[in-house]
């Protein structure tokens, strides 16, 4: 799957490449499964890190610091 859902794709507007670059592969993953949603950790200036999370419904982005 190449296309986001229209949710997904949404959150994505007016962010930088690189928050991109790094945030849409994980999109990706999680609407080719279709399971669970994703968690983006942001510690800025220095870390961001997304992943599939088994503990959010499908469609769902939740932000969150470590």
């Amino acid at each position: 799957m190449s296309q986001l859902p229209a949710g997904y794709a949404k959150y994505l507007e007016g962010r930088s490449a690189d928050f991109i670059e790094t945030v849409r592969p994980v999109l990706l993953q999680s609407a080719a499964d279709g399971l669970y949603g994703v968690r983006i950790v942001d510690n800025e200036p220095h870390a961001l890190q997304a992943l599939v999370d088994d503990r959010i419904p499908f469609g769902t982005i939740v932000e969150d610091v470590d």
